[in-house]
């Protein structure tokens, strides 16, 4: 569903040049569940902005279903839905409905597709209340109930959420690892990157481990703690880093 192949990325800077990421080769496959782990600045939200085709990359190609994200960034764009912690994507002035409409005629759905996908969403995320109110009033929990809604207003065959659950709280948190049992059920290939390894361990079947734009690791939870004898992730992870590509 995913292919990574040899991919870097380089920014310019006045001083030196800042890698990124650096020769990532992976695949995920279809209805797959992948932890996206690393410090902060090793390169997770720069990997999946590539995925997204919010950027391209220096060096190397990925294709989503199939499609190169730079020749074929709009047939890309149609398949994957993507939520980055800090950036809802809504408009403060409209509603929740109106909102989820905008972005439903982005993608190109027809009226009658709207509205069966915003009751639906409605629904499932328990906004009846508020869908109708201005997005500019509403908690940080409620702005990402529309958000994630947002997200896949389209039924996306992929799923990028970059620490989705970071500010919520508890009840939110919940509904959103909720949702990725849900998701998983219904085949969506998901990447996610959190710190909380309790998120990890429960709703991931990989992870993919990333120190300073390099992967040190990709493959199942399983077969990590096979290989480091223990099931301590906030332990494996540390020590992984530590030991960058020697690991």
């Amino acid at each position: 569903m995913i292919q990574i192949e040899s991919v870097s990325k380089t920014f310019p800077a006045k001083k030196e040049a800042v890698q990124a990421a650096r020769s990532i080769t992976l695949e995920v496959r279809q209805g797959e569940v992948v932890g996206l782990l690393g410090e902060n600045g090793a390169g997770k939200t720069t990997l999946l902005r590539m995925i997204a085709t919010l950027l391209e990359p220096t060096e190397g190609r990925i294709a989503v279903a199939g499609y190169d994200t730079v020749k074929q960034a709009m047939e890309v764009k149609k398949r994957i839905g993507v939520l980055f912690g800090g950036e809802t994507g809504l408009y403060d002035r409209l509603s929740a409905r109106e909102n989820l409409e905008y972005f439903a005629m982005l993608y190109g759905l027809s009226a009658h597709e709207t509205k069966a996908r915003i009751d639906a969403l409605t629904v499932k995320f328990g906004m009846k209340d508020y869908i109708n109110r201005k997005v500019g009033g509403f908690s940080k929990g409620m702005k990402q109930k529309v958000a994630i809604a947002r997200t896949l207003i389209h039924d996306p065959e992929v799923i990028l959420f970059d620490e989705p659950t970071t500010g919520l709280d508890i009840t939110s948190a919940n509904m959103f690892r909720q949702l990725i049992h849900q998701l998983r059920g219904e085949g969506k290939t998901i990447i996610f990157s959190s710190h909380i390894m309790e998120e990890i361990q429960l709703l991931c079947g990989s992870v993919i481990m990333i120190h300073k734009g390099q992967m040190v690791y990709n493959g199942t939870l399983e077969q990590l703690y096979e290989t480091e004898q223990s099931k301590d992730l906030n332990y494996i992870m540390m020590s992984r880093l530590v030991r960058g590509n020697a690991g």
